[in-house]
C-alpha cells in the first residue's frame, strides 16, 4: 500500500430521540464519508457523549451517573461501528467514549477493522476537567495498530487522543515502535484549547516525520453538561519539508463547521522525505537521552 484515502470528522454533538434515531445518524456519517473513497474514518473525542442524549433527564444532568448509565449502550455502540466498518470495507477509529474499567472509568477510542478485529486506545494524559470533575483516569497501555488496506501491505498507526497529541513522548514512542500516522480525536471548548491540538500535532508530523490527522467535535450541544461548546478544526499533516506544503496542510477544514475533511495520504512521499528531507528530525532525535515508553502492536 503506497496510498490512503483518509476522512477526518468535524463532528458536530447531536441530540436523539432513540438509539435507532443515532445508529442511522452514525449511518448517514459513515456512507458520506465511504462514498467520497475513503478507506479510514476518524471520529472525534468524546463524540460517543451525544449518547447521553438518550437517557432520562435527571441523568443528563449528573455526570457522574450519566457515565454510569452511558455503560449500558457499550457493547451496542461499538457494534454500530463494527457493523459499519464491514459494509463499508473500511476502517473506522470511532467516537471516544467514557468506558468503565475495574474501579475506574478511562477515555477510549474504539478502531473498527472491515474483518470484524477490534482494538482500541485509552487516552493516557487527563486534562484538568477529566481528572478533577470526572475522575478519569489514563490509560497504562500505549499501541500501535498494524491495518490492511485494500490488500496492501500493512500500514502502523497510533491513536493519540487529544491532550495526548501535545506530549511529545507519547508520539514519539509510536513512530519509534513504527507508525507512520498518529490519529487524535480530539474535544476543545475555546480556540486556545483547538490551536493547542493543532500545534501539538503539527509539532509531532515535524519531529516525526509522520503524518497526523486531526478531527474535532464542533459546535453547541447546550443541554450537555459536558461537551456543550465545541471549537475546532479538522487537520491533515505532514512534515513541513521537502515532497510536502510548506507549512506541512496536506487539508484544512473550516472553523467549527460540520464535515468531513479529506485527504490522500501517499506514504512512499513520506519514505521519500525521510531519505531526503532538508532535515532528519525523525533520525537526529536523540533516542539513548530520552525514557522510553513501552508500546504494545496489535495487529487488526
Amino acid at each position: 500500500m503506497t496510498t490512503l484515502p483518509i476522512a477526518a470528522a468535524q463532528y458536530p454533538i447531536g441530540r436523539f430521540a432513540d438509539f435507532a434515531a443515532w445508529h442511522a445518524h452514525i449511518t448517514d456519517w459513515v456512507a458520506g464519508a465511504a462514498g467520497q473513497g475513503a478507506r479510514l474514518l476518524l471520529f472525534p473525542e468524546y463524540g460517543a457523549l451525544e449518547l447521553a442524549s438518550l437517557l432520562p433527564e435527571d441523568l443528563q444532568q449528573d455526570l457522574g451517573r450519566q457515565i454510569a448509565a452511558l455503560q449500558d449502550l457499550h457493547e451496542d455502540f461499538v457494534a454500530c461501528f463494527s457493523e459499519l466498518a464491514a459494509r463499508h470495507g473500511v476502517h473506522i477509529v470511532a467516537p471516544s467514549l467514557p468506558v468503565a474499567v475495574g474501579n475506574g472509568v478511562r477515555n477510549r477510542a474504539y478502531l473498527l477493522s472491515p474483518n470484524g478485529a477490534v482494538g482500541f486506545q485509552e487516552k493516557r494524559q487527563m486534562t484538568r476537567f477529566e481528572r478533577e470533575v470526572w475522575n478519569i483516569h489514563g490509560g497504562d497501555e500505549l499501541k500501535v495498530f498494524d491495518i490492511a488496506v485494500n490488500g496492501g501491505e500493512p500500514l502502523r498507526l497510533g491513536i493519540a487522543i487529544c491532550y495526548d497529541i501535545e506530549f511529545p513522548l507519547i508520539a514519539h514512542a509510536m513512530a519509534a515502535a513504527g507508525a507512520d500516522l498518529i490519529l487524535a480525536p480530539s474535544c476543545t471548548d475555546t480556540m486556545a484549547g483547538a490551536n493547542r491540538v493543532q500545534v501539538g500535532a503539527r509539532a509531532r508530523a515535524l519531529e516525526n516525520q509522520v503524518y497526523v490527522a486531526v478531527s474535532p467535535t464542533v459546535g453547541l450541544a447546550e443541554w450537555s453538561l459536558a461537551v456543550d461548546v465545541n471549537v475546532g478544526w479538522g487537520s491533515v499533516l505532514a512534515p513541513p519539508d521537502r515532497g510536502f506544503p510548506d507549512d506541512g496542510t496536506i487539508a484544512c477544514g473550516a472553523l467549527s463547521q460540520p464535515g468531513w475533511v479529506h485527504a490522500e495520504l501517499d506514504f512512499a512521499a513520506l519514505r521519500a522525505n525521510r531519505d531526503h528531507a532538508e532535515v532528519f528530525t525523525a533520525r537526529d532525535w536523540p533516542d539513548q537521552a530520552l525514557p522510553s515508553l513501552d508500546v504494545k502492536a496489535v495487529a487488526l
